[in-house]
């Protein structure tokens, strides 16, 4: 099968990505196979070519938002059958026995193991899959405007949930890429008013074209206190504007599996009870809620699509906010 893999990590601009043709892995017990037919880009696949999250193994497809088709079941799997449409995410697994899986926050297991990284992702033409770790998608969406609902929009969707910010309440937004634009919809859905800071005019003028209430640049303040945000960038520095842009009590979620070190702060920035979070993973619970959202609002994803060759020129873009809401690989289209 034909595949992007990783070797070595090297800056997205430096092509780190090399074609391969790789055997068509086997499912194992529990396990499906899927014909991909898209994968979106994720920031998360940025941090792991680029070096900033170890990686466990060498060579690796990188790869989690997945759309496609079952084409095989492994042993003991009742859950799926061959030609059924299914999404995957970032979690590939995990252990189902330790304390956190044990209370439903399963995103939080030491001994998780993650698509992409752990093991070969969707950069390819098949890949592996848990079958209790897969969704159905909704109908009457392709597969290029489902996947980047798979990682950015369960993400964001959690973060909008930690953030506290209720229906109707005042959220901020630092970064206004694929996360933020399918959050901004679920935000609107709940009748919030929504405040977004980001670098890129043409991704203030997206936010604004979504429903945002304002825009603005980089050490801009939102005109409102809010009461929640979500930071979506990986420049810890934007931290400190957040805290400052909350009303007494509210909560800044950081939705980033990475983050540049955080500068020194002042204790005033959370002095009045405010809150900083950071959001791990994602549960099979807020995949489904999210799903089933996306299919209620209905949530329209804005994609912009690369071959699965062109995956180091989709990475590049992305890294300079050069994409307009999310890339997607278009593998099996």
């Amino acid at each position: 099968m034909k595949a992007m893999v990783l070797h070595k990590a090297r800056a997205a601009d430096e092509r780190p990505l090399a074609e391969g043709d790789l055997p068509i892995p086997a499912p194992g017990p529990g396990q499906i196979r899927v014909r991909v037919g898209a994968c979106a880009v994720c920031h998360t696949d940025l941090h792991i070519v680029e070096g900033e999250l170890a990686l466990p193994r060498s060579p690796i497809v990188p790869g989690h938002q997945i759309v496609g088709v079952v084409d095989e079941v492994g042993p003991g799997v009742s859950r799926f059958r061959p030609g059924d449409r299914v999404g995957l995410a970032w979690v590939f697994e995990t252990c189902g026995s330790c304390e956190y899986c044990r209370a439903g926050r399963e995103n939080l297991c030491d001994s998780a193991r993650f698509r992409g990284l752990h093991v070969d992702g969707g950069y390819a033409e098949y890949a592996l899959a848990n079958a209790a770790w897969a969704w159905p998608v909704p109908a009457g969406f392709s597969d290029a405007e489902t996947a980047p609902l798979l990682c950015a929009g369960v993400i964001g969707y959690r973060a909008l949930r930690l953030s506290g910010v209720r229906p109707g309440g005042r959220l901020g937004m630092w970064g206004f890429g694929a996360s933020a634009h399918v959050t901004i919809q679920v935000a609107r859905h709940w009748g919030c008013e929504v405040f977004v800071v980001t670098r890129s005019p043409e991704h203030q003028a997206h936010a604004r074209a979504l429903g945002a209430a304002w825009a603005g640049g980089p050490g801009e303040r939102p005109p409102r206190a809010l009461d929640g945000g979500i930071n979506f960038t990986p420049a810890g520095p934007t931290v400190a504007e957040g805290l400052r842009a909350l009303r007494k009590g509210a909560t800044l979620a950081l939705a980033g599996i990475h983050m540049s070190p955080l500068p020194p702060m002042e204790y005033s920035l959370i002095y009045g009870e405010r809150a900083l979070r950071s959001v791990a993973n994602a549960t099979r619970r807020a995949a489904e809620e999210l799903l089933a959202l996306a299919a209620a609002i209905p949530i329209h994803t804005d994609f912009e699509a690369f071959p699965l060759s062109q995956a180091n020129e989709a990475l590049s873009r992305m890294k300079h906010s050069r994409i307009k809401g999310a890339a997607v690989l278009s593998i099996g289209t």
